[in-house]
């Protein structure tokens, strides 16, 4: 019953602390970039698209299919990003809980 009660504990601690990283990355942006700058794309860590500057240069009726591809691979970039401090936040919310390898926890 002991061990209950301690699993118990630690399932309301980590609940505490995932609602704090959730609460935390939703005030994160990241910043993706493409052609050395010229394409940037702001998202939040939780994966809205916040903002996007593009160099003037670039906007030219000619240039629009490079354009298109630059702005695709900013985002990725940035979705990369926000992904990996996604994961990095929440190590630290799950440490010491028995979890199964691989288990991810839902946003």
């Amino acid at each position: 019953m002991r061990d209950m009660m301690g699993l118990m504990k630690q399932a309301q601690a980590m609940q505490a602390r995932l609602k704090a990283a959730q609460d935390e990355l939703a005030d994160l942006t990241v910043e993706g970039q493409a052609g050395g700058g010229a394409v940037k794309v702001t998202l939040a860590a939780k994966g809205g698209m916040k903002a996007i500057a593009i160099d003037p240069s670039l906007l030219k009726p000619e240039e629009a299919e490079m354009l298109e591809d630059l702005i695709l691979a900013a985002h990725e970039d940035a979705r990369g990003k926000a992904d990996r401090l996604v994961e990095e936040r929440m190590k630290g919310v799950t440490a010491g809980m028995p979890l199964p390898p691989g288990m991810k926890l839902p946003f």
